[in-house]
């Protein structure tokens, strides 16, 4: 477990639950409100955990998938009868056909990239029409990074020093969506995960009742509309100046 501690005349008293920060319990309960379902993606599936609930969920489900590069994690993945594709999601083309899959899950993954147009498309373009999307990010406006701002500190998501290389709120992730394709996704949930610095019996009823200041936001998206390349072509048409990749067609 990653429990760090808190020492008090020579006892240990445990303080924050950092596996809270992957909302496992919302990932059940968002997958739960997506069944029936028979394909489901993971990128960035680590060891599988998400994808091992997934399969819970609906035991009577055809095919799990994950994007993962790391080799031990891909091995286990692999051992697991998981179709894994090693590869690169901010330059490579999933190898799946259009809307070829009910749901993608995509926890703790977003804040590590650049390429998020390039990610999402991909993303779009094996959903469905009432596919479901599961997003999982930090959450730059959590409790404890308003009082990091407050005191001119770095809030902790996007420190210069960490993988991190984007910082996200519930609204900011809801306006880069609807930008890149309007009216094409609905929020059908949302929550928070761990509550910093809390231990875990006081911060999970804190993120449950306070979700927008909670350390991680989580999100079930459904897929509305037909999609074309609108993700990639809002970069383009707003003539955003930074280099993004839009793959071969832009």
């Amino acid at each position: 477990m990653c429990w760090k501690w808190l020492s008090r005349k020579g006892k240990k008293i445990q303080m924050i639950d950092r596996q809270l920060n992957y909302g496992r319990h919302l990932v059940e309960r968002f997958l739960q409100d997506s069944m029936p379902y028979e394909k489901v993606l993971d990128i960035g599936a680590g060891k599988g955990v998400d994808l091992s609930i997934a399969y819970h969920t609906n035991p009577n489900i055809k095919k799990l998938y994950a994007v993962e590069a790391f080799p031990p994690n891909v091995a286990r993945l692999e051992e697991a009868g998981i179709t894994v594709f090693p590869l690169d999601i901010e330059r490579n083309k999933l190898p799946l056909e259009d809307e070829a899959i009910d749901v993608v899950i995509a926890n703790q993954i977003l804040e590590h990239t650049k390429e998020i147009f390039w990610i999402l498309h991909e993303i779009t373009r094996v959903l469905p029409v009432g596919g479901k999307l599961i997003l999982g990010v930090p959450n730059l406006a959590s409790l404890h990074n308003r009082i990091f701002l407050l005191f001119g500190k770095q809030p902790s998501p996007i420190k210069s020093n960490s993988a991190h290389v984007r910082g996200f709120t519930k609204s900011d992730i809801l306006s880069f969506i609807e930008s890149g394709f309007p009216g094409g996704y609905v929020m059908r949930g949302f929550g928070g995960s761990n509550f910093y610095p809390f231990p875990p019996m006081i911060a999970r009823p804190l993120a449950r009742v306070f979700p927008t200041m909670a350390w991680g936001i989580f999100m079930l998206l459904e897929k509305k509309l037909p999609y074309k390349e609108s993700f990639l072509d809002f970069p383009v048409a707003q003539r955003l100046e930074t280099n993004f990749y839009l793959g071969h067609t832009k």
